[in-house]
């Protein structure tokens, strides 16, 4: 059998695998929401929310699995980049009159620009920073990612003057620009996508669903469409000649060299195509707001990434749409659609603080406890984290579909032409 078959099998199963998992949770949280009471229209919304967070997470995870998953590069600078690309197409973007004040170009223009300007400073970090170990590697990429956010809020960079306009990046209180999602109206002139969109403004009229969460989950199938694209361009890549070098630096860059692959080439030109995707991801995620600001790329932005990477498994671009998938479903949405229930059947106040809850409970009113709890599961979410954390460690440590035995030659040895001899 050749690689390409077991290859082939392997992908079409994780991705029946993929939308089992996506039909059942679905499926689950909508019979849950329903009959416990929870009105359709926030149903919807949540499911419409978890789709599109779930493709935000999916497109950064395939990004750093690039890095780290077939490379071996430890970059916890993720959300630097996402930061690059999101105020670059925030700068251009912008409306001259605004404050500050942006060039005012198209929405595409600005993306392609976002995209390369991350692409571009990557590459030039790597240059001196691929030059040290791996952990020391870690530190000057988490360092970056510091520095980018900090220059943001600089007062040098809050406002440049030009003329008679202000430019700059906004301080804290950041740059108001024309949001990615309102390229929803210019696909509906397209035939194909507007009869899409009339068909489910139709379904939504029947239910009573609204049209701004017809609107959100449009602009999710656009997101989505850009993870099909990153996943079939990671697919190929990491099954080409310059794939299996990737690996090969991942298992032992010295063997890897002494072989007379360019090594450092290799990592600068894969780093510089892993930053530009997180540039991307950073823009359809953060850019579908109107406002961007510093506090939206703090490092636990890369912290998030990571656990999703985790999950999924690294090294399989396939887990890492199902980690991003998870990790937004149960972990991220999955406690405050809980809360949403509890409090549609439950009349319940939340105590200031824990405290005070456990006053009322000694005089046998569990009530308190029970509505701080529920007030407080967005919080709750980091120890569901760190509990799914220890349960992988322990259960499944490569992740959900990180256990993949590789093929390094082009062609698989394991099978001999009709005809050859084992002499």
């Amino acid at each position: 059998m050749s690689e390409r078959t077991i290859d082939t099998d392997r992908w079409k199963g994780d991705l029946l695998l993929l939308a089992k998992i996506v039909a059942a949770t679905y499926v689950g949280f909508a019979s849950l929401g329903l009959v416990t009471g929870v009105p359709i229209n926030e149903v919807a919304g949540f499911l419409v929310t978890v789709t599109f967070f779930a493709a935000s997470f999916a497109l950064v995870t395939l990004a750093l699995n690039l890095h780290w998953g077939y490379t071996g590069l430890f970059n916890i600078g993720v959300a630097g980049f996402m930061a690059i690309g999101v105020y670059t197409m925030a700068v251009l973007t912008a409306s001259p009159d605004a404050s500050p004040a942006g060039l005012g170009l198209p929405i595409p223009v600005g993306v392609v620009a976002g995209v390369l300007v991350a692409a571009l400073v990557g590459a030039v970090i790597a240059l001196p920073a691929l030059r040290v170990r791996s952990d020391y590697f870690a530190i000057i990429t988490l360092g970056f990612s510091e520095i980018v956010r900090l220059s943001i809020t600089s007062g040098t960079l809050r406002e440049i003057e030009v003329g008679d306009r202000v430019y700059g990046t906004g301080g804290g209180s950041g740059i108001g620009y024309t949001p990615v999602d309102s390229v929803i109206p210019w696909l509906f002139d397209r035939p194909g996508i507007g009869l899409l969109g009339d068909l489910l403004y139709g379904i939504g009229g029947l239910v009573g669903i609204t049209t701004s969460i017809i609107n959100r989950l449009l602009y999710a199938l656009v997101i989505i469409a850009f993870v099909v694209a990153v996943y079939a361009l990671l697919q190929r890549l990491a099954y080409s000649p310059f794939g299996r070098v990737l690996k090969a630096i991942r298992e032992d860059e010295v063997a890897a060299r002494s072989l007379g692959k360019n090594t450092k080439y290799a990592k600068i030109k894969v780093f510089a195509l892993g930053c530009g995707l997180m540039g991307l991801a950073g823009i359809l995620w953060m850019g579908s707001r109107s406002l961007v600001t510093p506090e939206s790329f703090m490092p636990v932005v890369t912290f998030y990434i990571f656990v999703a990477l985790i999950v999924g498994g690294s090294g399989s671009n396939t887990g890492s749409i199902v980690g991003g998938f998870v990790f937004a479903a149960f972990l991220w949405e999955g406690p405050r659609f809980l809360r949403t229930i509890a409090r549609a059947n439950l009349d319940t106040r939340s105590p200031p603080t824990i405290y005070d809850a456990a006053l009322e409970l000694a005089a046998f009113d569990v009530m308190p406890l029970v509505g701080y709890f529920i007030g407080s599961l967005d919080e709750f979410r980091w120890i569901l984290i760190g509990v799914a954390l220890v349960l992988l460690m322990v259960y499944r440590p490569e992740g959900l579909l990180g256990d993949r035995k590789e093929i390094a030659a082009a062609t698989d040895l394991s099978q001999r032409q009709g005809g050859e001899s084992d002499e």
